[in-house]
């Protein structure tokens, strides 16, 4: 893996104004935009071209994205402007030298959003599958690498819809080195991995089938809410995680897998018994 730059310009002189994006030899582009900036933005003679859009906003509980296409992209917003009224932000990705026809942003549409409804950070209100548009095998993989860099500079400003929690990638080596386990009282019977984010607990693992008295009310509402949004399961009399989860400890992480008060530091545990501590210090 090599270093990246990233060219980052304030369009209006403010963080969370407008800006864009690029990466040192790549011919695309990104604009984000804050949704009372779209109408400012007309100006932006480069919006007028063919490219892709994703609509970021939140509700109750998950954040929410809308994943499209425009031939004439600036227009296109506006139209979301209207439209629709959940998003307060905007990242837009165009070609510098005009080189996305339809088809490719239809091809970069449909990718996108198998790639985020994957990874499942957000609630995606597409209400229909993106079509994916018939490409060359070239044309493809020029694509495939503008969607590595998308995914690259979407993440760079702040937005982790593309992200995975844990990486398919891993070597079996940092496999062994990063995978943490938990056996203990009451059927817990978890693995988790440390990440730049906080913690994972992954799918399959069990929690215990019950929690002590002494467990911090905060937890114990946490852990039932995990058990209604069906995160957790009962599945053969055993509560199962149904997907990779990110806490923001490894001490969150343990209370809820052993339903008791837990120093993640000290109860997760590589497969030769060396404490999370030690690993970190």
């Amino acid at each position: 893996m090599f270093g990246k730059t990233i060219k980052t310009f304030l369009i209006d002189g403010e963080p969370n104004g407008r800006l864009t994006c690029e990466l040192s030899n790549w011919t695309g582009k990104a604009f984000k935009i804050p949704r009372n900036k779209i109408k400012i933005s007309a100006d932006r003679s480069e919006l007028e071209s063919t490219g892709i859009y994703i609509l970021f906003g939140k509700s109750t509980n998950k954040d929410l994205a809308y994943i499209g296409e425009g031939e004439e992209i600036y227009k296109r917003i506006t139209q979301q402007v209207s439209g629709k009224d959940f998003w307060n932000e905007v990242i837009i990705f165009i070609s510098k030298d005009e080189n996305l026809n339809k088809a490719h942003v239809k091809y970069l549409e449909n990718r996108l959003f198998e790639i985020a409804k994957k990874v499942n950070r957000y609630d995606l209100i597409n209400t229909n599958i993106p079509t994916r548009s018939s490409i060359s095998e070239s044309d493809r993989a020029e694509m495939e690498e503008f969607i590595e860099n998308i995914k690259l500079l979407t993440n760079s400003l702040g937005y982790k819809i593309f992200e995975e929690l844990i990486h398919e990638n891993q070597t079996v080596e940092e496999q062994i080195n990063n995978t943490f386990y938990i056996k203990a009282t009451r059927g817990a019977n978890a693995k988790g991995q440390i990440t730049n984010e906080g913690f994972v607990v992954l799918k399959g693992s069990e929690i215990a089938d019950s929690v002590t008295n002494s467990l911090n009310q905060s937890v114990v509402s946490f852990r039932q809410r995990l058990i209604d949004e069906q995160k957790i399961v009962a599945i053969n009399n055993k509560l199962v995680f149904t997907e990779d989860y990110l806490f923001s400890s490894p001490s969150t992480a343990a209370a809820i897998v052993m339903g008791r008060s837990a120093n993640g530091l000290t109860e997760w545990r590589l497969s030769d018994g060396r404490i999370l501590k030690s690993i970190e210090i």
